[in-house]
Protein backbone atom coordinates (compact mmCIF):
# COMPACT_ATOMS: atom_id res chain seq x y z
CA UNK A 1 0.00 0.00 0.00
CA UNK A 2 2.92 2.42 0.95
CA UNK A 3 4.24 1.78 -2.61
CA UNK A 4 1.40 2.69 -4.51
CA UNK A 5 0.75 5.55 -2.54
CA UNK A 6 4.38 6.83 -2.87
CA UNK A 7 4.24 5.98 -6.84
CA UNK A 8 1.03 8.28 -7.26
CA UNK A 9 2.75 11.24 -5.57
CA UNK A 10 5.73 10.72 -7.37
CA UNK A 11 3.82 10.08 -10.45
CA UNK A 12 1.61 13.52 -10.21
CA UNK A 13 4.88 15.69 -9.34
CA UNK A 14 6.48 14.28 -12.54
CA UNK A 15 2.90 15.16 -14.12
CA UNK A 16 3.11 18.73 -12.95
CA UNK A 17 6.70 19.63 -13.74
CA UNK A 18 6.37 18.04 -16.79
CA UNK A 19 3.13 20.59 -17.97
CA UNK A 20 4.99 23.49 -16.07
CA UNK A 21 8.03 22.95 -17.88
CA UNK A 22 6.31 22.18 -21.97
CA UNK A 23 4.44 25.62 -20.80
CA UNK A 24 7.63 27.61 -19.79
CA UNK A 25 9.19 26.49 -23.16
CA UNK A 26 6.82 26.97 -25.44
CA UNK A 27 8.89 28.53 -29.04
CA UNK A 28 6.76 31.64 -29.62
CA UNK A 29 8.87 33.70 -32.18
CA UNK A 30 10.43 30.61 -34.85
CA UNK A 31 9.71 33.46 -36.96
CA UNK A 32 11.90 35.94 -36.47
CA UNK A 33 15.80 36.68 -35.90
CA UNK A 34 17.09 37.36 -32.40
CA UNK A 35 16.88 41.34 -32.47
CA UNK A 36 16.63 44.30 -30.02
CA UNK A 37 13.13 44.30 -30.64
CA UNK A 38 11.83 41.16 -30.00
CA UNK A 39 14.55 41.02 -26.94
CA UNK A 40 12.63 43.98 -25.47
CA UNK A 41 8.88 42.78 -26.11
CA UNK A 42 10.01 39.19 -24.10
CA UNK A 43 12.02 40.91 -21.13
CA UNK A 44 8.62 43.62 -21.27
CA UNK A 45 6.23 40.56 -20.99
CA UNK A 46 7.98 38.26 -18.35
CA UNK A 47 8.77 41.69 -16.09
CA UNK A 48 5.51 43.25 -16.00
CA UNK A 49 3.36 39.13 -15.66
CA UNK A 50 5.82 38.52 -12.90
CA UNK A 51 4.00 38.33 -9.81
CA UNK A 52 6.95 39.66 -7.50
CA UNK A 53 8.11 42.11 -9.65
CA UNK A 54 7.34 46.09 -8.95
CA UNK A 55 5.97 46.48 -12.33
CA UNK A 56 3.29 43.40 -12.01
CA UNK A 57 0.44 44.20 -14.12
CA UNK A 58 -3.06 42.44 -13.09
CA UNK A 59 -4.92 40.55 -16.71
CA UNK A 60 -7.38 42.98 -16.55
CA UNK A 61 -4.99 45.94 -17.24
CA UNK A 62 -2.64 44.15 -19.64
CA UNK A 63 -4.12 46.16 -22.96
CA UNK A 64 -2.23 45.78 -25.89
CA UNK A 65 -3.16 48.07 -29.38
CA UNK A 66 -2.39 47.48 -33.01
CA UNK A 67 -2.77 48.82 -35.97
CA UNK A 68 -3.54 46.78 -39.12
CA UNK A 69 -2.08 47.78 -42.30
CA UNK A 70 1.32 48.05 -42.46
CA UNK A 71 1.74 46.79 -38.63
CA UNK A 72 0.60 43.14 -39.09
CA UNK A 73 -1.05 43.14 -42.20
CA UNK A 74 0.53 44.34 -46.18
CA UNK A 75 -0.18 47.36 -47.43
CA UNK A 76 2.04 48.29 -50.44
CA UNK A 77 0.42 46.26 -53.30
CA UNK A 78 0.40 48.92 -54.38
CA UNK A 79 -1.16 50.92 -51.52
CA UNK A 80 -4.19 49.96 -49.22
CA UNK A 81 -6.21 47.72 -48.93
CA UNK A 82 -9.27 49.78 -48.80
CA UNK A 83 -7.77 51.94 -51.50
CA UNK A 84 -7.53 49.16 -53.91
CA UNK A 85 -11.13 47.93 -53.14
CA UNK A 86 -12.02 51.52 -54.14
CA UNK A 87 -10.21 51.95 -57.03
CA UNK A 88 -12.64 48.78 -58.07
CA UNK A 89 -15.82 49.33 -56.60
CA UNK A 90 -15.35 52.67 -58.32
CA UNK A 91 -14.59 52.08 -61.72
CA UNK A 92 -14.82 48.23 -62.11
CA UNK A 93 -17.18 46.36 -60.13
CA UNK A 94 -20.01 45.82 -62.99
CA UNK A 95 -22.78 45.94 -59.86
CA UNK A 96 -21.97 49.32 -59.16
CA UNK A 97 -24.41 50.50 -61.22
CA UNK A 98 -25.59 54.22 -59.84
CA UNK A 99 -21.96 55.90 -59.89
CA UNK A 100 -21.61 58.25 -57.05
CA UNK A 101 -19.45 61.05 -58.48
CA UNK A 102 -16.90 61.55 -55.17
CA UNK A 103 -16.87 57.49 -55.68
CA UNK A 104 -15.17 57.52 -59.25
CA UNK A 105 -13.16 61.15 -58.38
CA UNK A 106 -11.72 59.03 -55.84
CA UNK A 107 -11.36 55.56 -57.34
CA UNK A 108 -9.36 57.78 -59.93
CA UNK A 109 -7.00 59.38 -58.05
CA UNK A 110 -5.99 55.93 -56.37
CA UNK A 111 -5.79 55.08 -60.01
CA UNK A 112 -3.47 57.56 -61.19
CA UNK A 113 -1.88 56.81 -58.12
CA UNK A 114 -0.99 53.92 -58.57
CA UNK A 115 -0.59 53.44 -62.46
CA UNK A 116 1.05 56.75 -62.65
CA UNK A 117 2.96 57.85 -59.83
CA UNK A 118 0.49 60.78 -59.45
CA UNK A 119 0.69 61.78 -55.50
CA UNK A 120 -2.76 61.90 -54.06
CA UNK A 121 -4.60 65.38 -53.66
CA UNK A 122 -3.62 66.43 -49.74
CA UNK A 123 -5.61 65.16 -47.16
CA UNK A 124 -6.78 62.28 -49.33
CA UNK A 125 -6.92 59.92 -46.18
CA UNK A 126 -10.85 62.34 -45.50
CA UNK A 127 -11.41 62.40 -49.59
CA UNK A 128 -11.17 58.57 -50.02
CA UNK A 129 -13.14 58.32 -46.28
CA UNK A 130 -16.46 59.87 -47.60
CA UNK A 131 -15.91 58.64 -51.08
CA UNK A 132 -15.84 55.10 -49.05
CA UNK A 133 -19.01 55.64 -47.18
CA UNK A 134 -20.81 56.35 -49.91
CA UNK A 135 -19.16 53.48 -52.24
CA UNK A 136 -21.13 50.78 -50.08
CA UNK A 137 -24.26 52.64 -48.71
CA UNK A 138 -27.34 50.40 -48.33
CA UNK A 139 -25.32 47.33 -47.99
CA UNK A 140 -26.25 44.92 -45.04
CA UNK A 141 -23.22 44.68 -42.23
CA UNK A 142 -23.58 40.59 -43.66
CA UNK A 143 -23.29 41.91 -47.40
CA UNK A 144 -20.33 44.33 -46.70
CA UNK A 145 -18.35 41.58 -44.93
CA UNK A 146 -18.86 39.33 -48.28
CA UNK A 147 -17.92 41.36 -50.45
CA UNK A 148 -14.54 42.67 -48.52
CA UNK A 149 -13.80 38.59 -48.03
CA UNK A 150 -15.30 38.01 -51.73
CA UNK A 151 -12.71 40.64 -52.87
CA UNK A 152 -9.73 39.70 -50.63
CA UNK A 153 -9.58 36.45 -52.34
CA UNK A 154 -7.66 38.39 -55.75
CA UNK A 155 -3.90 37.91 -55.59
CA UNK A 156 -2.30 41.40 -54.37
CA UNK A 157 -0.76 43.35 -57.29
CA UNK A 158 3.37 42.64 -56.68
CA UNK A 159 3.03 39.42 -55.55
CA UNK A 160 2.37 35.75 -56.06
CA UNK A 161 1.77 32.65 -54.08
CA UNK A 162 -1.29 34.78 -51.53
CA UNK A 163 -4.49 36.38 -51.72
CA UNK A 164 -5.30 40.05 -50.19
CA UNK A 165 -7.29 37.19 -47.27
CA UNK A 166 -3.42 35.62 -46.31
CA UNK A 167 -1.38 38.29 -46.73
CA UNK A 168 -0.41 38.78 -43.07
CA UNK A 169 3.14 39.59 -41.76
CA UNK A 170 3.34 36.11 -40.39
CA UNK A 171 5.74 36.81 -37.55
CA UNK A 172 3.52 39.71 -35.81
CA UNK A 173 0.62 36.83 -36.15
CA UNK A 174 3.26 35.27 -33.35
CA UNK A 175 3.17 38.13 -31.61
CA UNK A 176 -0.73 37.94 -31.07
CA UNK A 177 0.14 34.25 -29.90
CA UNK A 178 2.21 35.39 -27.49
CA UNK A 179 0.46 38.09 -25.92
CA UNK A 180 -2.66 35.89 -25.48
CA UNK A 181 -0.49 33.03 -23.76
CA UNK A 182 0.36 35.99 -21.38
CA UNK A 183 -2.98 37.08 -20.40
CA UNK A 184 -2.96 40.22 -22.85
CA UNK A 185 -6.01 41.62 -24.67
CA UNK A 186 -5.43 42.94 -28.01
CA UNK A 187 -7.41 44.96 -30.19
CA UNK A 188 -6.66 46.23 -33.29
CA UNK A 189 -6.93 49.68 -33.92
CA UNK A 190 -7.01 51.03 -37.46
CA UNK A 191 -7.55 53.76 -39.75
CA UNK A 192 -9.52 51.38 -42.37
CA UNK A 193 -13.09 51.12 -41.90
CA UNK A 194 -13.93 48.72 -38.97
CA UNK A 195 -15.89 46.39 -40.82
CA UNK A 196 -13.46 45.55 -44.05
CA UNK A 197 -11.15 44.81 -40.41
CA UNK A 198 -13.35 42.81 -38.89
CA UNK A 199 -13.87 40.92 -42.59
CA UNK A 200 -10.01 40.44 -42.89
CA UNK A 201 -8.78 39.56 -39.21
CA UNK A 202 -11.71 37.09 -39.22
CA UNK A 203 -9.75 34.02 -40.16
CA UNK A 204 -7.57 34.92 -37.04
CA UNK A 205 -10.04 34.42 -34.90
CA UNK A 206 -10.14 38.05 -33.60
CA UNK A 207 -13.59 38.83 -31.94
CA UNK A 208 -15.25 41.59 -33.48
CA UNK A 209 -15.78 43.74 -30.23
CA UNK A 210 -12.26 44.10 -30.31
CA UNK A 211 -11.40 45.91 -34.06
CA UNK A 212 -11.42 49.54 -34.00
CA UNK A 213 -11.93 51.68 -37.08
CA UNK A 214 -12.87 54.17 -39.16
CA UNK A 215 -17.08 54.34 -38.46
CA UNK A 216 -20.15 54.75 -41.21
CA UNK A 217 -23.34 55.34 -39.70
CA UNK A 218 -26.08 52.10 -39.52
CA UNK A 219 -29.32 51.86 -39.76
CA UNK A 220 -32.54 49.42 -39.54
CA UNK A 221 -32.98 48.37 -43.30
CA UNK A 222 -36.70 50.69 -43.13
CA UNK A 223 -35.79 53.40 -41.33
CA UNK A 224 -35.65 55.83 -43.96
CA UNK A 225 -35.13 59.30 -42.46
CA UNK A 226 -36.13 58.93 -39.23
CA UNK A 227 -33.56 59.12 -36.37
CA UNK A 228 -33.02 56.31 -34.09
CA UNK A 229 -34.30 57.83 -30.92
CA UNK A 230 -37.73 57.99 -32.81
CA UNK A 231 -37.48 54.62 -34.51
CA UNK A 232 -38.43 51.21 -33.22
CA UNK A 233 -36.39 48.67 -35.46
CA UNK A 234 -38.01 45.35 -36.01
CA UNK A 235 -37.18 42.02 -35.33
CA UNK A 236 -37.12 41.40 -39.46
CA UNK A 237 -34.90 44.40 -39.75
CA UNK A 238 -31.53 44.23 -40.27
CA UNK A 239 -28.53 47.40 -40.13
CA UNK A 240 -27.10 48.72 -43.23
CA UNK A 241 -24.42 51.04 -44.00
CA UNK A 242 -25.39 55.12 -45.00
CA UNK A 243 -23.07 57.23 -46.34
CA UNK A 244 -22.71 59.28 -43.60
CA UNK A 245 -18.96 59.06 -42.17
CA UNK A 246 -18.35 59.30 -38.55
CA UNK A 247 -15.17 59.30 -38.00
CA UNK A 248 -11.57 58.51 -39.40
CA UNK A 249 -9.75 56.85 -37.12
CA UNK A 250 -6.16 58.36 -37.65
CA UNK A 251 -4.15 60.21 -35.06
CA UNK A 252 -6.08 61.10 -31.48
CA UNK A 253 -9.15 60.01 -32.89
CA UNK A 254 -7.12 56.84 -32.10
CA UNK A 255 -6.81 57.59 -28.76
CA UNK A 256 -10.62 58.71 -28.77
CA UNK A 257 -11.85 55.98 -29.86
CA UNK A 258 -9.13 53.41 -27.60
CA UNK A 259 -11.24 55.32 -24.49
CA UNK A 260 -15.02 55.28 -25.56
CA UNK A 261 -14.65 51.47 -26.42
CA UNK A 262 -11.69 49.86 -24.49
CA UNK A 263 -11.60 52.43 -21.37
CA UNK A 264 -7.96 51.59 -20.83
CA UNK A 265 -5.16 53.27 -21.38
CA UNK A 266 -3.28 50.94 -22.90
CA UNK A 267 0.14 49.27 -21.81
CA UNK A 268 2.06 47.67 -25.30
CA UNK A 269 1.35 49.87 -28.60
CA UNK A 270 2.30 48.56 -31.97
CA UNK A 271 1.82 50.31 -35.09
CA UNK A 272 3.56 51.64 -38.50
CA UNK A 273 3.52 55.08 -39.40
CA UNK A 274 2.39 58.80 -38.28
CA UNK A 275 -1.03 57.93 -38.03
CA UNK A 276 -0.20 55.44 -34.80
CA UNK A 277 2.22 58.15 -32.94
CA UNK A 278 -1.01 59.54 -31.28
CA UNK A 279 -2.18 55.85 -30.05
CA UNK A 280 1.85 55.33 -28.82
CA UNK A 281 2.19 58.46 -27.17
CA UNK A 282 -1.48 57.65 -25.14
CA UNK A 283 0.38 54.29 -24.18
CA UNK A 284 3.35 56.20 -22.98
CA UNK A 285 1.11 58.32 -20.91
CA UNK A 286 0.22 55.03 -18.68
CA UNK A 287 0.82 56.52 -15.09
CA UNK A 288 -0.25 53.32 -13.50
CA UNK A 289 1.70 50.89 -15.22
CA UNK A 290 5.30 50.16 -17.38
CA UNK A 291 4.23 50.64 -20.60
CA UNK A 292 6.31 49.70 -24.35
CA UNK A 293 5.48 51.18 -28.26
CA UNK A 294 6.80 49.75 -31.68
CA UNK A 295 7.17 50.78 -34.91
CA UNK A 296 7.10 48.35 -37.55
CA UNK A 297 9.49 50.21 -40.78
CA UNK A 298 8.86 48.66 -44.20
CA UNK A 299 12.87 47.90 -45.22
CA UNK A 300 12.95 45.04 -46.98
CA UNK A 301 12.84 45.64 -50.98
CA UNK A 302 13.70 41.72 -51.55
CA UNK A 303 10.91 40.25 -49.90
CA UNK A 304 8.95 43.40 -50.27
CA UNK A 305 8.11 46.49 -52.04
CA UNK A 306 9.71 49.45 -49.51
CA UNK A 307 10.11 53.12 -50.20
CA UNK A 308 13.50 52.82 -48.66
CA UNK A 309 14.05 56.75 -48.50
CA UNK A 310 10.89 57.36 -46.81
CA UNK A 311 11.54 54.32 -44.63
CA UNK A 312 14.63 55.90 -43.59
CA UNK A 313 12.95 58.95 -42.56
CA UNK A 314 10.28 57.19 -40.36
CA UNK A 315 12.98 55.43 -38.73
CA UNK A 316 14.79 58.30 -37.72
CA UNK A 317 11.70 60.16 -36.37
CA UNK A 318 10.82 57.06 -34.66
CA UNK A 319 14.05 57.11 -32.79
CA UNK A 320 13.52 60.14 -31.46
CA UNK A 321 10.31 59.78 -30.08
CA UNK A 322 12.09 56.93 -28.24
CA UNK A 323 10.12 53.78 -30.02
CA UNK A 324 11.32 50.45 -30.42
CA UNK A 325 12.13 49.75 -34.05
CA UNK A 326 11.02 46.50 -35.58
CA UNK A 327 12.77 45.92 -38.94
CA UNK A 328 10.92 43.60 -41.16
CA UNK A 329 14.52 43.39 -43.40
CA UNK A 330 16.37 42.11 -40.33
CA UNK A 331 14.11 40.72 -37.96
CA UNK A 332 11.50 38.48 -39.45
CA UNK A 333 13.25 35.74 -41.20
CA UNK A 334 10.35 35.64 -43.32
CA UNK A 335 7.02 38.32 -44.22
CA UNK A 336 4.35 36.28 -45.52
CA UNK A 337 5.36 32.52 -45.51
CA UNK A 338 6.88 29.63 -48.04
CA UNK A 339 6.19 29.99 -51.00
CA UNK A 340 4.94 33.83 -51.82
CA UNK A 341 7.56 36.41 -53.83
CA UNK A 342 7.37 39.44 -54.71
CA UNK A 343 7.56 40.50 -58.70
CA UNK A 344 7.04 43.93 -60.49
CA UNK A 345 3.51 45.55 -60.01
CA UNK A 346 1.46 44.87 -63.35
CA UNK A 347 -1.33 47.37 -64.58
CA UNK A 348 -3.91 46.60 -67.12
Amino acid sequence: MKKTLVFLVVSCSSLISLSACSSSQKKHFSLWNECDSLTTLKNYVEDVTNEKSDNFIPIKDRIATFDMDGTFIGELYPTYFEYNMLEYRGLDDPTYIVKDPDVVEAANDIRSFVRDGVKLPDHFDMKHARAAAKAYAGMSIAEFDKYVKDYAKNTPNGFTGMTYADSFYKPMLEVFDYLEDNNFTYYVVSGSDRWICRALVDSLGIERNRVIGMNVELKASNQGDEEGVDYTMSKDEYLVRTDNLLIKNLKTNKVKQIEEEIGKVPVLSFGNSSGDSAMHNYCKSNKEYKTEVFMLIADDDQRDHADLVETAKRKATWEENNYNIISMKNDFKTIYGDGVEKVDFVFN
